[in-house]
């Protein structure tokens, strides 16, 4: 028999190498599910925090994930306590499935399973069930060929995005998320422990249903896990103490309308970043909900928060609150909606003057009735200032006087400024008109504000970029440094509104007509921001005016950045800084060439001192005399009030410098007489 055994053990190893071809070939046979599960969409902020996901089609949370995101702790911890050998196996433990079958046989019950790591993925991708033999030995079948397939980690990756966690959860990553609020990155024991017990069981035991039981199957994993050595005594002491939350934490739904936005312009891809920050716009989601909430009905709301030097846009909110309660209509983004911008073009036309030479921040300007044709033009409160200096117009965003320049401009030069820095208007009807300078155009409230970071950025098209990595670099400019410093400096003039923070913002306020839209765009040294307040539906909101309602907010949107507004820049070199007397003949006063002014028989004549006189300085001061007009009268003297709310036609005002003086009266209708007189 002995000369026989060769040839025996030949015949074994001959028979074993076929029965080994034969498994490789029915293992390479098999046909495999789909590697590739689909992953929620996620939208990430600059820093790659999670801003919003998107449920996959059958409405489960699925996030993609690699090994190298989860704490490497847990991984330790999962591959301890299901699959010590996973890394020594090719897919089926033969080892553990002798101890198994021996336990079974002994015990006369199941005592310990043998599926490993890859087998559990094989039914995950299959989504079959695990009790049937002739599952487990599909299970087996295609965990083989997996492993011939794919790698240690990408099985790995397979198990962390696919493992069930109850409900609609599947994933370490939305577990984690799900029931602690945050990434899986950074675990404690307890934590670890309590992912590692959910995929066994995931609906009797996640802790959102039965609490106990979730408790109870956490501490079954670092007991057992204390036996291998994974998991210290005190380690499990410690976890044991540590509480589990009942309530599941809501996925993050931030910037809402920008998510949907960067999904539908590109979708192709997973996972969108944008330059948001996340804590930023977490604080002006919650500043939009709180301004709008015991509002007026349906009223909304929309801002915008940028860096206007590098053009990112921080914070974006297209509502306040992204649902249809109290009927706010809060699915609308009205960042992008085409609204009557009110008086928030003003500073662009006063820029355009000041480029066309027409005026200059110190030059006089009559602000009384006038017509053009058919087109009156009235101020916002009724009233009129008579003589005044250009930037106090600005500043009191009088209607009459940006009228007259935008009429010595020409309406198409205030649109080709608007293109010039990449603002979409448009104008009802298509021609546009002199009413464009009052708002008589569709603007949004992303075009304003990159119109006024281009002012922020000395008359530069910046052009507001909202996708990571996207950004363009613009040189061309609408305005030049020297105008938009100008314009910048008087802005930057007004008081903050009551009860705001007191930091210098170069800023802006406007309402539509009829009370529509109420706007506030403004800049610091290094950021813009703008508010928009209204009813998506068009209609009025009584009583809703920019100043009182939206600047508040924009001050306190500026403030989420720092407490103190950046500086502003110093004025270049080539601006021109000079008082009313010091500019150029052509420049000290305005007066539009098809204006016509209306001079009623009433209206007010300054009886003393006559135009041209020459009087001697009196200690006194000097008298003057006003016929006709409605008291009570201003006194001006060089553009500045010396006397208010006259009642008599006589009066004394105070000692004058010597020279020449340019003297005004204007009564209660805002008509004015003016004298030039010489004092000795």
């Amino acid at each position: 028999m002995r000369r026989f055994a060769p040839f025996a053990l030949v015949l074994v190893l001959f028979l074993a190498a076929l029965g080994r071809d034969a498994l490789d070939d029915w293992v390479a046979a098999t046909d495999l599910p789909g590697l590739l599960p689909e992953t929620s969409d996620e939208v990430r902020d600059h820093a790659g925090i999670l801003l919003r996901a998107y449920t996959v089609e059958d409405g489960r949370w699925r996030l993609n994930i690699t090994p190298d995101q989860v704490d490497p702790r847990f991984v330790e911890m999962l591959i301890a306590y299901e699959d010590k050998r996973f890394f020594q196996h090719g897919g089926v433990d033969g080892w553990a499935v002798l101890r198994a079958g021996k336990q079974a046989l002994t015990q006369g019950e199941v005592v310990s399973g043998a599926s490993t790591l890859t087998m559990q993925v094989a039914r995950l991708l299959e989504q079959s069930g695990t009790g049937a033999w002739n599952g487990k030995l599909r299970q087996m079948r295609v965990a083989l060929r997996l492993e011939q397939v794919l790698g240690k980690d990408e099985i790995l990756r397979l198990y962390l995005t696919l493992a069930p966690y109850g409900g609609n959860i599947e994933g370490v990553r939305a577990a984690s998320l799900s029931y602690f609020g945050k990434e899986p990155r950074r675990l404690t024991a307890a934590q670890a422990a309590l992912l590692v017990a959910l995929p066994q069981a995931p609906e009797t035991r996640r802790p959102d249903v039965n609490l106990s039981a979730a408790i109870k199957a956490r501490q079954v994993v670092l007991d057992r896990l204390i036996e291998s050595g994974a998991v210290s005594g005190e380690e499990a002491r410690t976890a044991h103490l540590e509480p589990v939350s009942e309530q599941r934490v809501p996925f993050p739904t931030y910037a809402p309308h920008l998510s949907d936005r960067a999904r539908s312009t590109m979708p192709d891809l997973d996972v969108h970043r944008l330059t948001l920050d996340a804590q930023m716009q977490a604080r002006a989601e919650t500043l939009a909900a709180s301004s709008v909430r015991g509002k007026a009905e349906n009223l909304s709301i929309a801002m915008i928060l940028a860096d206007h030097q590098s053009g990112e846009i921080l914070a974006h909110v297209g509502s306040g609150g992204y649902s249809d309660r109290e009927g706010r209509q809060g699915f609308i983004d009205m960042t992008r909606a085409l609204r009557s911008p009110g008086s928030t073009l003003k500073p662009l036309v006063y820029g355009l003057a000041f480029d066309q030479g027409l005026a200059h921040p110190a030059t006089i300007i009559n602000d009384r009735p006038v017509a053009f044709g058919n087109y009156v033009p009235q101020n916002f409160d009724g009233a009129f200032r008579g003589e005044l200096r250009v930037d106090d117009a600005l500043r009191l965003s009088l209607n009459i006087p940006v009228v007259l320049l935008t009429e010595e401009l020409g309406p198409a030069r205030l649109m080709q400024g608007l293109e010039r820095a990449g603002v979409r208007a448009k104008v009802p009807g298509g021609a546009p008109g002199l009413a464009v300078a009052l708002g008589g155009v569709g603007t949004s409230l992303e075009g304003l504000v990159q119109l006024y970071a281009g002012l922020a950025q000395g008359g530069q098209k910046q052009s507001l970029n909202w996708r990571l990595g996207s950004g363009i670099d613009d040189t061309e400019h609408f305005i030049s440094r020297a105008s938009a410093w100008q314009v910048s400096h008087i802005l930057a003039g007004l008081a903050p509104p009551a009860g705001a923070a007191q930091m210098r913002l170069a800023y802006k306020t406007g309402t539509s007509y009829g009370h529509r839209d109420a706007w506030a765009i403004g800049f610091d040294g290094r950021y813009v921001a703008g508010v928009w307040i209204g009813r998506p539906d068009g209609t009025p909101v009584p009583g809703a005016f920019g100043g009182e309602l939206a600047a508040p907010i924009l001050f306190e949107l500026v403030g989420l950045v720092s407490d103190e507004a950046v500086p502003l820049p110093p004025p270049p070199p080539e601006t021109l800084l000079l008082e009313t007397a010091d500019l150029p003949q052509p420049l000290r006063h305005f007066i539009g060439r098809r204006a016509v002014f209306q001079a009623a028989p009433d209206a007010p004549k300054l009886a003393f001192p006559p135009d041209g006189a020459r009087l001697a300085l009196n200690n006194a001061g000097l008298v003057v005399k006003v016929r006709d007009g409605r008291p009570p009268f201003t006194w001006m003297a060089n553009g500045a009030p010396v006397l208010r709310s006259v009642q008599t036609r006589e009066a004394q005002l105070p000692l004058l410098g010597e020279g020449f003086v340019q003297l005004s009266v204007i009564d209660s209708d805002g008509r004015a007489a003016r004298a030039t007189i010489r004092l000795d």
